[in-house]
């Protein structure tokens, strides 16, 4: 039986708005994201990269734009989160040992946290025993040593351990170190589904 439930964060409790965040950069004159820009990103979510380094990236393609209106635009991917599923996850913290993995990055959080509130966010990683950020472990999914760093850290058998993501090739190397996993498949499930998923040991 699973005793211990990894989860990421992005389009799994926290709603993403991938498409706003393309259509505010091209308003600013950024027809989509290149390798530079990818790039960087990684860096950033890896922490390996401050903010403003991060920002100024895009101001070599956008050179009339401001940090403002940069961040603002780098921003509008973070949607709503449902209280549904934060009541969820309050209920499954009574029951497992629970963990938060998602790829992010301090603008990001940041923006999270004035969006939803104190109280609400504070709710929300109350219901871990930790929550874990890519850019303050200096790495990212899919690394498999992201995995097993938890893992060791807090003794998790990889075959009591479920892993819960929208993106398959996190999901891949998950099961492949022998986590059980689900590849939520966004728009059609809901995190709230887990109890309908037959093939786990839940």
């Amino acid at each position: 039986m699973i005793n211990a439930i990894i989860f990421d964060f992005g389009d799994v409790f926290i709603n993403l708005r991938k498409e706003q965040s393309l259509v505010e950069f091209q308003k600013l004159g950024l027809n989509g994201p290149n390798e530079d820009l990818l790039a960087h990103n990684d860096l950033f979510e890896k922490g390996k990269i401050n903010e403003l380094e991060f920002i100024n990236c895009f101001t070599k393609y956008i050179p009339n734009a401001s940090v403002e209106e940069i961040t603002k635009a780098w921003n509008s991917v973070i949607g709503d989160f449902p209280l549904y599923r934060l009541e969820f996850l309050q209920m499954l913290a009574g029951k497992y040992r629970l963990f938060l993995l998602t790829n992010t990055d301090s603008i990001h959080i940041e923006r999270f946290e004035h969006k939803v509130g104190m109280s609400f966010y504070s709710d929300f990683y109350r219901c871990f025993e930790k929550v874990y950020y890519s850019y303050e472990m200096g790495m990212r999914k899919p690394d498999p040593e992201i995995f097993n760093t938890i893992l060791r850290k807090h003794d998790l058998s990889p075959k009591r351990t479920l892993f819960v993501d929208d993106k398959k090739e996190n999901t891949d190397v998950a099961a492949s170190l022998g986590l059980y996993v689900w590849n939520l498949q966004v728009g059609q499930e809901d995190v709230v589904d887990l109890f309908e998923k037959k093939d786990l040991p839940l």
